[in-house]
């Protein structure tokens, strides 16, 4: 019964739902500059492990996950999907209370960005094809991943491009956008969410006990493997705040997205993407929270870091 969840979204919808998330992107990459991608570059170390978790570690162990647990197709598929999704918009600010190394989240925010256009559809592809009980719903849903790629493209990559545009032209704006731009983003997507909860209210109760055990083992899974690998590594504990919180925000917007434009009859997918946008914010505030109130001890660090490296 959890697949009779329906969302039904017109043509004009949809557009206006890629138009919204691109938007979304738009105002966050405004923020966002040449200089994150340098700092990659010249200290590489720290956003690198945070994205070899990001794409590699969480996929992967999402999948025995779902091996391991055997959940409905359609909410192994959605935990999937949330996995192949690039870090969450918000994940900067609770680096920031959670006295991180913004630096690093904010590089590995635009990298991430720019890379989920092919990593996104290249992880969902692969690891859905790979779960036996996913396979067959992937052959019936008939998707391609050069669609997604497209759609990624479109809602992530383009706004990204012309977000960072704008902000180094127009700083002013930059700076007076700021907030309402978060706000507009997190208003927008709790509505989408409000969305798929509403017109299935029946089947959320009925089916919302396995729902939160999914999501909450899921979203410790991934805070608990960027803090691991980052701990792993001996990276200082700013850094290490900062890729858990990466690892523990996803976009779940761009996985409804995805599910709207090209999975709407997979109802699990729907609810469980839609769940977890709830409570990563929530599990990230808390978590943001706790640390803040603990002053980020000093990690021997594995190598000297490079000249010109911010800290947090």
């Amino acid at each position: 019964m959890i697949d009779d969840v329906r969302i039904d979204f017109s043509p004009q919808s949809l557009i206006a739902m890629n138009v919204i998330l691109a938007f979304m992107m738009f105002g966050v990459s405004m923020h966002l500059s040449p200089q994150d991608f340098r700092r990659v570059i010249r200290s590489p170390r720290a956003p690198v492990i945070g994205l070899a978790a990001q794409f590699l570690l969480l996929p992967f162990a999402t999948w025995l996950l779902t091996l391991l647990l055997r959940p409905h197709p359609s909410l192994a598929l959605g935990m999937i999907l949330v996995s192949a999704c690039p870090g969450g918009n918000f994940s900067n600010i609770m680096t920031f209370m959670a006295r991180g190394n913004l630096a690093v989240s904010v590089s590995m925010t635009a990298v991430s960005s720019l890379l989920a256009a092919v990593m996104t559809p290249l992880n969902f592809s692969l690891y859905a094809w790979l779960n036996p009980s996913t396979r067959q719903v992937m052959q019936d849903v008939h998707l391609q991943p050069w669609q997604m790629v497209a759609l990624v493209t479109a809602v992530i990559g383009v706004p990204l491009v012309a977000g960072m545009t704008c902000g180094q032209l127009f700083p002013g704006f930059r700076r007076r956008s700021e907030t309402p731009m978060r706000r507009i983003s997190l208003t927008i997507f709790l509505g989408f969410v409000g969305l798929a909860f509403s017109k299935n209210w029946d089947l959320f109760l009925e089916y919302g006990l396995l729902l939160a055990f999914l999501v909450i083992l899921h979203n410790a899974l991934a805070l608990g493997l960027g803090y691991f690998l980052a701990w792993l590594f001996r990276e200082p504990e700013a850094d290490r705040r900062a890729i858990t919180l990466e690892i523990g925000i996803q976009n779940s917007g761009l996985g409804l997205t995805l599910l709207f434009t090209f999975m709407p009859q997979l109802g699990g997918a729907v609810l469980i993407t839609a769940f977890w946008g709830i409570w990563h914010l929530i599990s990230g505030l808390i978590v943001a929270g706790w640390w803040g109130r603990h002053p980020a001890s000093a990690c021997p660090a594995p190598a000297p870091v490079a000249e010109g490296t911010a800290d947090g």
